[in-house]
């Protein structure tokens, strides 16, 4: 029973350590003021599973690093839209 316990125990944190981040560029073109960016990254920032945030204001982008098992691009994108700041993904 410790051996099976021991293996389960070895292989969930395993599969934790595999799992890579997502990073994707987000498209913010409605951010017209220097202010702007704090707001988008608090939003982006309070999505659960979201590890870092870059906004630059100058090329309107949004550069989110998160856990795909946890999060999704669609609740990123509603983050910003609910804050006022509809955004796309860059492709």
């Amino acid at each position: 029973m410790k051996k099976l316990l021991l293996t389960t125990g070895l292989l969930l944190t395993t599969f934790g350590v595999i799992a890579k981040p997502q990073t994707i560029t987000l498209e913010v073109p409605t951010m017209n003021c220097p202010v702007c960016p704090i707001t988008v990254t608090k939003s982006l920032e309070r999505v659960n599973g979201v590890t870092d945030v870059e906004v630059t204001f100058e090329e309107r982008l949004a550069q989110v690093t998160f856990d795909d098992e946890i999060t999704n691009t669609k609740a990123l994108i509603d983050a910003t839209t609910n804050a006022g700041y509809p955004s796309l993904v860059k492709e």
